[in-house]
This record gives structure tokens, sequence and C-alpha cells, in this order.
């Protein structure tokens, strides 16, 4: 959520910046703007109400040790009156700080200036590209087919125990997913994160903070006895450990990572985009989360982006990275790197990790704050990235090191798996 004070004081720049985003509600600035002159103007008559009562106060003690008893009643009586106009004008303030935060919770987070303008996937900027595209044979086959011919995965079963989109994975398919997740652990371990296992629902608050409601309410499953969201990503309970604290800066960075299943709905989608594991409603992702001084967030950026880049170089995967477009870019994010790794088989691009800075729009949201040398208190920076999601890294390892005698595993990865080839 955007801070108000700074919608007061670059109200243009904010509107310009929210443009890239391609945001049709630059209105809802200037009626922040009018709510909060209303906020303020409530808040000095109650803060003038306040003192007028502990300056009575004061001369109702003097007067009853003046003994002017008859004096001091007539004070209290003053007082009664400023009372009762006191609890209006908070009633007041409350119903127009709920206004307030009405309209802020519209308004997206501003890009950073680095953002490039556009409206599609197709105006993303390419930042870099490695590796070599494979040249398979004719007979190369798609992950799913491949999922078949050497039983590692079932969509069929899935769709008799649950639905369309929760693939069962057996045998060396099993044992691929488990030993990604232990060989992307390891690596952030490695790179100073500290590992945690955070619970896979959460509550409306916490899905509130890391801006997932009101804006993604429809994408992720309601338990509504309960009241409780199951996660589209560890992002949100992870990010929340650290919600309505106050951080010493000599303790940042805080970093985390979680491996957990995360849930989507993927309302909507269709077409060759849902074949095999391209998209699915359940899957396994590791997530890395910092919560950093904001001097410091954007070097952590391109340090975080350094980090999954590692992963993908390991797996021996080729790669790009883009620069999100506005118009392509998350409800929250300030900026956001997205990888792609090719999948040789579909002859397509898939998009494996999204790394972002959200500078202070979650964290304004949680109250995530930090209190330097001075002792004053600060909003915090946050980000996240995938590091990775591992349906279409699956498919891409599948595709891309496929042979005539079998699927060939990266040499990295042999140790968590115990083979060196699917045949």
């Amino acid at each position: 959520m955007l801070e108000i004070a700074n919608i007061r004081a670059k109200a243009e720049e904010i509107k310009s910046r929210l443009a890239v985003k391609n945001f049709g509600q630059l209105n809802l600035i200037d009626e922040a703007l009018v709510v909060d002159e209303k906020r303020r103007n409530i808040q000095k008559q109650l803060d003038d109400n306040l003192a007028q009562q502990n300056v009575i106060a004061k001369e109702i003690g003097d007067l009853f040790k003046q003994g002017k008893k008859e004096e001091a009643e007539k004070k209290k009586a003053e007082t009664f009156a400023l009372k009762e106009e006191s609890k209006l004008l908070e009633a007041g303030l409350r119903k127009v700080e709920e206004d307030l935060t009405n309209i802020l919770v519209l308004i997206p987070n501003t890009p950073c200036i680095a953002v490039p303008k556009g409206k599609s996937p197709e105006e993303n900027e390419v930042v870099k590209q490695v590796g070599e595209i494979p040249m398979l044979a004719e007979s190369a086959l798609p992950h799913w087919e491949l999922a078949k011919k050497h039983d590692l995965f079932d969509l069929e079963l899935g769709v008799k125990i649950t639905g369309a989109g929760f693939p069962v994975y057996k045998k060396q398919g099993a044992k691929l997913q488990r030993s990604l997740v232990s060989f992307f652990l390891d690596h952030a371990i490695e790179a100073g994160y500290m590992e945690v296992i955070p619970p896979y629902m959460v509550n409306t608050d916490s899905a509130f903070a890391t801006g997932q409601l009101p804006d993604k309410e429809g994408q992720m499953y309601y338990v509504g006895m309960d009241q409780f969201y199951l996660i589209p990503t560890a992002e949100v309970p992870v990010t929340n450990i650290v919600r309505d604290e106050i951080i010493e800066e000599k303790n940042m960075p805080l970093k985390f990572v979680a491996y957990s299943p995360c849930f989507r709905r993927e309302a909507g989608s269709y077409g060759k985009d849902v074949r095999g594991l391209n998209r699915v409603h359940q899957f396994e992702k590791v997530e890395i989360v910092q919560i950093v001084h904001p001097d410091k967030s954007y070097e952590v950026l391109e340090e975080m982006v350094t980090h999954v880049e590692g992963l993908l170089q390991k797996l021996e995967l080729p790669y790009r990275i883009l620069r999100l477009c506005g118009g392509d870019m998350s409800f929250a994010s300030a900026l956001t790197y997205d990888f792609e790794v090719y999948s040789a088989a579909q002859k397509r691009w898939l998009e494996v990790s999204s790394v972002s800075n959200f500078e202070t729009f979650q964290s304004n949201r949680m109250k995530v704050r930090f209190r330097d040398e001075n002792k004053k208190t600060k909003l915090a920076h946050t980000l996240n990235g995938s590091a990775l999601a591992l349906p279409r890294i699956v498919a891409s390892l599948l595709e891309n090191h496929q042979t005539k005698d079998g699927i060939n595993i990266p040499a990295a990865l042999k140790p968590y798996t115990g083979f060196s080839t699917i045949v």
C-alpha cells in the first residue's frame, strides 16, 4: 500500500509512474488526497479537544486545592461536554481512516524508474540470454509424453483423486522432485538464507499484508469454514513472519528460504499453456525472501537475481532474464525480473521464476519497520523470488536432456537423485 505522506508530497510524480503500469484509475490519487485532508482536519480537532481537556483538568485540580468546589464542578461539566465531542470525533476519524484505506488498497505499487513501458508480455525487455538452444531429434517428445514413457507422473490419476491440474508424481519422477527441492534449499542455505517451514494456509490479515487481497482473491483457494486461504506461494506466510515487528538495523538483512506446496486456481487458463506441467493448480516451490534497508534493496535484488541464475546454470538449462514492462508487472511490485527456460520439445520459453522488489508497498501494509542508529523507525523494503518453481523446471529438464537412450540428469543434481539417467 502506498504511503499517504508520499502521495501528498509527490502526487503528480506518482500518477506519472502509475501510467507506466497502465493504471486506469489515476483519479484515486486525487480521491485519496481529499479524504486524507478530511482525516487531518478531524485529527486536528480531536487533538485540540484533548489538549483543552488537559488544560481544564489542571484548572479543576487547582480549584479544588483552593477550596473552590462549585467552580470546579462547573469546569467538570465543560469537560464532560468535551469528552462527548471527543467520542464523536474519534468515531468520525475511524470512519474516514477506513475510507482512506479502502481507496489506498485499490492503488498498485508505483514501478521504479527502470521499468520499461509496455502493455503485454511481448514488450518485456530481454536483459540477458545464456546457453545454446538444444536441437533435438525429430522423435523428441514433450514432457507429458516422456512422463508416460518413463512412468514419472500421472495427470489422469490426479484427475481421479482431485481434478485437472493436480499431478501425481511417481518413482523417479517423485525422486526428481524431492531432489530438486533439496538442491534448491541447500544452495539457499549456503547463500545465508535461514530455512523455515511455514503454514500452508494463511488468514485474511496475512493475505492482505503481502498484497494477495484484494487483488488476487479469485486466484486463491478459500477454506470458508475457517476463513483461511491455501497459499499461492511461500512468500505470503514467510514475509508475514515479520508483520508488526520493529527490526534493529544491525540485524538486517533478514533472509528466509522456504519450501512449500503452492495452490493456485489459475481461473481462465486454457490451450497449449496448460499441457502437462505447464500450468497446474498444485505445485512445489522454493521461495527466498529478504527484509532489507531501503538504501540496499536494489543491490539485494541484483544479488537475488544472481542466485537464481546460478541455479539454472548448474541445471544446464538455457535461460533468459526479462525485465517486466509496466503492463506485465504484479499489483505489488516495483521492479520484477522473470527467468524463462527454453523448452526444447515444445520450442517455447517457460517462466520458472520471478524476483521482485516491493520497496515499502508490503511493509506499509504489514507495518514492518526497522530502528536506525538514531532510534527512529522507518519502513523496511521487502523482496522475494522463486528459487525455483518446480513444474516447468522438471518439464525443461526432461525435454532438454532427453536422448535416444533416456533422460540425462545434470551433474550437479546427481548427488541428490542417486541416479544419472532416467531409462
